[in-house]
């Protein structure tokens, strides 16, 4: 008997939208193995959710087959469906309504029998740790929390087998290991098979198999090894002078024989073209620097840059070179609190982010993190305690900061029915800018951003990349000294991700100021100092490095940032 959870053969399908023709896939055929664990991986527009929905029976091929546990998953749609599990990546929570009532509600849509959901929602609820909160509105629950429900209504009925398309975006570290410890229990368990879609490619080398797509086609598929084993020999790692790193990685991305170049704490990461070598010595030169190069082993993120950015060009960079309008720190916070009623979301919160540096604020769902952040931008009136942005006290003049200060939403919040050029005019009038100074800053923003071919196109039809260009160039428009990134790169795969911290990086250098808010803990390595937030108050401050050396143990003398992250919240005790 063939056990096969789901096999494609020979998919086709294209969408209109607007004028344009958008090809999803191209001609896919491949079959998951049962039991296991699958990542479905690729860039933003490679097709994942195309073929996860053709797989749930939601989209028909233009051509080419799917078949889903031997049904036709075109013309036995409906069995499909009760046979599978699938949580798109908004999934659908009623907010409104208690833990409790949404179970109930997706246990009526999938027709379980009364009798068997007290065993079932006793066995999913301890399963999740939602247990204490099953008459806590939904709408109350941290991201993560949220996650865990929806994961829990999926597999209501329980299914056997799993669509979960990036079920981990926006979630912070700590709930992010959780959701997996839930989706191998299920594998082990109930011999779930499990197809996930997935931005963190560490998420990736967990699991059994890999299929990776580019441009609606399958590029390869197998074990992570497979793919990350080929790069033997030409992963390094180059350390210098900490003060430098930021130079020492724009020097060496440069580079000819180096396709990647990251930060990873104080050193670079480097991805070397094949055949390639890297002369420390001369580079060293070139730096002015004393350095020291080492093999490391591959991982499955370097052969995804390997396979997938080949011969691209770089990204050209924008060119600022801003002279801060103030003295002293640029962001300044001293004994920060905010009340919501009785409950207290900030407490007693302190730091300073001094000029030209690239300043990180991370913690769990519900840590506080984000209403310290919409108070550091005015738009959240502190209960008390003082905030100074760009030399200007929040406080009494909370619209002459704001003046000084760029912001880019978690989510796109542009003008979706309005073009790319016409954003970015509704920007440079927004900001006061004049005529003729808006028209050169639009042009600028076109040229910086790689924006000029598509100008004219509607902005929400825009790939999730360059949405995320365009929204950072309208919160350039006004030339500002500091720049609030409410998690940028939420959902964006790692090339763009790549391309726009190339862009931070040169604005940093350039003088901008920059806070970001992250889950993904490499980001937080970019950072020149960081906060780690928990139960509103400050957790940990200071560099990478400093922040991983707090977290060390026994058994973990050298933790990465994650596992660091992880630590020092288990230490604290989660919200």
């Amino acid at each position: 008997m063939d056990h096969t959870p789901l096999r494609a053969f020979g998919l086709h399908k294209t969408f209109r939208a607007a004028e344009r023709r958008l090809t999803a896939l191209v001609d896919v055929t491949l079959s998951l193995s049962p039991g296991v664990v699958t990542g479905l991986i690729g860039p933003d527009g490679a097709g994942k959710t195309t073929l996860m929905r053709l797989a749930a029976g939601l989209l028909a091929p233009d051509a080419g087959r799917i078949e889903v546990l031997g049904l036709d998953a075109t013309a036995d749609s409906l069995a499909v469906q009760s046979r599978i599990g699938y949580m798109p990546q908004r999934f659908g929570l009623y907010e409104d309504l208690s833990v409790q009532e949404n179970l109930d509600l997706y246990a009526d849509l999938q027709g379980v029998p009364v009798p068997e959901r007290p065993a079932r929602y006793a066995r999913l609820m301890e399963m999740t740790g939602l247990s204490p909160f099953t008459r806590r509105l939904a709408g109350q629950l941290s991201g993560g929390m949220k996650q865990k429900l929806g994961l829990a209504c999926t597999l209501v009925n329980p299914p056997r087998l799993l669509l979960l398309d990036e079920p981990t975006v926006g979630v912070d570290p700590v709930s992010r290991r959780e959701l997996w410890a839930i989706v191998y229990r299920l594998v082990e368990e109930e011999a779930m098979s499990v197809l996930l879609s997935t931005a963190y490619l560490d998420e990736a080398e967990r699991c059994a198999e890999v299929i990776l797509m580019h441009q609606g086609r399958v590029v390869d598929q197998g074990p992570p090894a497979h793919f990350s084993k080929p790069l033997t020999g030409r992963t390094m790692r180059v350390t210098g002078a900490p003060s430098t790193r930021r130079q020492l990685q724009a020097a060496v991305a440069l580079r000819p024989d180096v396709l990647d170049a990251v930060l990873q704490g104080e050193s670079v990461r480097v991805v070397l073209r094949e055949g390639a070598r890297l002369d420390c010595d001369a580079l060293a030169q070139a730096a002015d620097d004393s350095l020291r190069c080492e093999l490391v082993p591959p991982r499955f993120e370097d052969a995804f840059v390997a396979l997938l950015q080949g011969d691209r060009a770089a990204a050209p960079l924008p060119q600022v070179r801003v002279t801060p309008g103030f003295t002293g720190d640029a962001i300044l916070v001293k004994d920060l609190c905010r009340r919501f009623g009785d409950f207290r979301a900030v407490q007693d919160v302190s730091f300073a982010v001094h000029p030209g540096e690239v300043f990180g604020l991370l913690g769990a769902n519900g840590a506080g993190k984000t209403t310290t952040f919409r108070m550091l931008c005015g738009l959240l009136a502190p209960s008390n305690g003082e905030v100074r942005v760009a030399g200007v006290d929040l406080r009494l003049a909370a619209a002459q900061a704001r003046g000084r200060i760029g912001y880019m939403a978690q989510r796109f919040s542009l003008y979706a029915n309005l073009s790319a050029r016409q954003n970015l005019a509704f920007f440079a009038r927004a900001y006061g800018l004049k005529r003729r100074h808006a028209a050169q800053r639009i042009d600028w923003a076109l040229d910086a951003f790689e924006l000029e071919d598509l100008a004219g196109v509607e902005s929400g039809t825009l790939p999730l990349g360059y949405k995320q260009r365009l929204a950072m160039a309208a919160a350039l428009m006004h030339e500002p000294d500091i720049l609030f990134l409410d998690e940028p790169t939420s959902g964006v795969d790692p090339l763009a991700r790549r391309e726009f911290w190339s862009r931070i990086n040169a604005l940093a250098q350039g003088g901008v100021t920059v806070l970001v808010t992250t889950h993904f803990m490499e980001e937080a390595e970019y950072c020149d100092r960081l906060v780690i937030m928990a139960a509103g108050e400050v957790l940990a401050i200071g560099t990478p490095t400093q922040i991983k050396a707090q977290a060390a143990r026994p058994g973990a003398p050298e933790p990465d940032m994650e596992e660091a992250f992880i630590a020092l919240i288990q230490d604290r005790g989660s919200p």
